[in-house]
Order: structure tokens, then sequence, then C-alpha cells
């Protein structure tokens, strides 16, 4: 597999990071720089332009948001790609690769122009610049896909591309460990992040399979009161959109199927799958086992120390909702003292599964 004609650099006009007068600790939370730090954990060279004569503070402020990610800020004499070239190429002359130069149509559409070239051993660039090397894009966000379409096509048919979707902060966390390279693997493995910024459908044409964190798109559960255990899952209109689709194309592989995470939202039915750990004991070894538990549906039920009692279960314990993930008091532990002279217990939690070892 050729490698060298992946893109290895992108520059991002300054005008199209949409900053304003914006101060340096709001950086952080800016998308379009959120976006940008996903190609630099994937080691492309990433740079924020602007073209001379600028004011001095525009300066600072360029060269303040680009050290606090790690881009770098790169002074152009003139924005037109066939000048902005030619001075990129003296100064990524070290990049073997292509890269894209993205600048603003102004009040025009569509509103982003995006010109691709590589660069020769003499520092010289390779392609002419005519329509065939530009691409144009209303979207930022489209970005991720650009690259992909230009490394597929350069490359080989033969990449598996993995589109993901998930939280942004899970996805940051796992870029930073080198999770999810956007430029292709030695291995023929390349990572496209999904967004529902723009039309599923288009973004899953260019992917083999896709890995999704389908809790991160919950906004509502209702679990079954009866002991069988039954769902009422309510997604966001991009996951349901994401659904939709994998149901009526059979031709990409989804890992972690939806039916597939049903039992991980119910911490009963969690609990009930733990049982089978007994079964794996072997003789002469540590013996494994689930934590005892007990659902309990109200605190008030007279009956309820009897309850505990039964389940091998003694105060504190652990207390916990009965949805175990995708919504927002899934997680929820408050401290609630039971006075029982002479003693003080302490009830770790909120409703329904407890249990302790």
């Amino acid at each position: 597999m050729l490698m060298g004609e992946a893109v290895r650099g992108v520059i991002v006009d300054h005008a199209l990071l949409q900053y304003g007068t914006i101060q340096p600790e709001n950086f952080k939370s800016n998308g379009t720089l959120s976006l940008l730090r996903k190609l630099l954990f994937s080691n492309i060279q990433t740079a924020i332009s602007y073209v001379l004569p600028v004011s001095a503070e525009r300066v600072n402020l360029l060269q303040t948001m680009a050290k606090l990610h790690s881009f770098e800020c790169l002074p152009l004499t003139a924005s037109s790609p066939d000048i902005a070239s030619r001075e990129i190429a003296q100064t990524w002359s070290h990049i073997s690769g292509t890269i894209l130069y993205l600048l603003p149509n102004h009040d025009a559409s569509p509103k982003i122009t995006c010109t691709y070239f590589s660069i020769a051993l003499d520092d010289e660039v390779t392609s002419a610049f005519h329509n065939s090397n530009r691409i144009y894009m209303e979207k930022l966000e489209e970005l991720p896909l650009t690259i992909c379409h230009l490394n597929k096509k350069a490359i080989s048919n033969d990449l598996v591309t993995v589109g993901y979707i998930m939280k942004p902060s899970r996805e940051e966390d796992f870029a930073k460990r080198g999770a999810f390279p956007i430029c292709p693997t030695p291995n023929g493995l390349m990572f496209l992040p999904l967004t529902f910024e723009l039309p599923i459908s288009k973004q899953l044409e260019e992917v083999d399979v896709i890995l999704h964190k389908a809790t991160d798109e919950i906004v509502s559960i209702e679990l079954n009161s009866s002991s069988e255990s039954s769902y009422q899952i309510g997604y966001t209109k991009g996951m349901q959109e994401l659904q939709r689709h994998i149901e009526n194309h059979n031709d990409c592989f989804e890992v972690d199927p939806l039916n597939s995470i049903y039992p991980v939202l119910d911490r009963l039915k969690i609990q009930q799958l733990l049982l089978g750990l007994e079964d794996l004991n072997v003789g002469g070894r540590c013996k494994v086992r689930a934590p005892h538990f007990l659902k309990v549906n109200s605190f008030d039920e007279p009956d309820l120390v009897q309850r505990l009692h039964d389940a091998t279960l003694s105060l504190p314990s652990i207390v916990k909702p009965q949805v175990a993930c995708g919504v927002a008091d899934a997680h929820s532990m408050v401290n609630n003292s039971l006075n029982t002279n002479p003693f003080l217990y302490h009830e770790f939690g909120l409703s329904y599964c407890g249990g302790n070892t």
C-alpha cells in the first residue's frame, strides 16, 4: 500500500474558525478547533494561516490559539492557492503527502474552497491548480469526510474505513491515546468521525464498519416493571437516522448492534448475568461470584429490613437507579443517614438496585 499520497497536512485560513473576538480561555470550547485537534491526534500536521498584513493584536490572538492546541501559525503573503501553495511548500518541505489548504468563499456558495496538492523533493508543488484539484464544501464539518475520500482515492480501495460516533469528550480521550486515526494505518484501517451535522447517508457511503456509543445518544429510557426485561428507548434524531440506515443497508458491518446493548442498560439484568460467574468456578482456584443484590421499589416497604437480611445484604450498601446508563441520573449517588441508635448507618445512593460483597 502506498502511504505517501495520504493527507498529511491541513492549513485552515483563520477566517473559517469563527472565533470572533473571544478570549483565549474560551478557545477550548470552540467546535472548529476541536475538529482540527482530531487531525493533530492523527499525526496530520495542522496550521492556522493568515494573510499579511494583520494587526499585531490579531496575530497575538492567533498565535495564542495555535499554541494552546499545538497548531502551527502560518503567515502568508497572499491567499490565492497558486501563491500560497509555494510558500507552504517552503515551510512544509519535510511533509511527504497531500496537503489541504482551506479558504472561505466570501459571500458565495459553496462557502469553502479546499485546494489539495503535494510537495516534490525540490520543494515544488507537484499539482497544477485547476478545478480537478479543488473541492468545495458548505461546512468545515465536511473536512474529515473530504480527507477520507481523498485517502481512499489516492491509496487503495482495500482500505477498511470505520465510521464512529460518540460524545466529544469520550472521543477526544480515545484520540489522545492514538485511537481513531484519520490517517490510514499500516494494516489498512482508517477512521472517520461521523457527525449528525451532515446527512448520515452521505457519510456512510465511505464507511465499511460502524462503531457507535449509542448510550451517548439516549434521551429517555423506560424499563418494564415486570420481571421480564423490556425497554422503551428514546434516541436523538441523529441516532434514529443512523439506526434506520443500518436496518436498511446490510452491506455495512455494525460493531455492537443496538439490541446487544440493552442488557447493560438495566442493572437488574446485569446482576442476573453476573450470577453465571459461579458456573466458571474451578476447584483449587479463587471463587468468583456476583455481588449480593436486591431490587427495591420503595424504601418505605415494611419488610425491607428482612428482605435485606434474606439477600445477605447489610448497611452500608451501594444503592443506585435500575437504569444503568444513558440518562442523567443513571449514576446518581446521595448520602442519606439512617440513625438507628446506638449505631449510625450510611446508605449510599438513590434508589432501586443495591449490593455489597
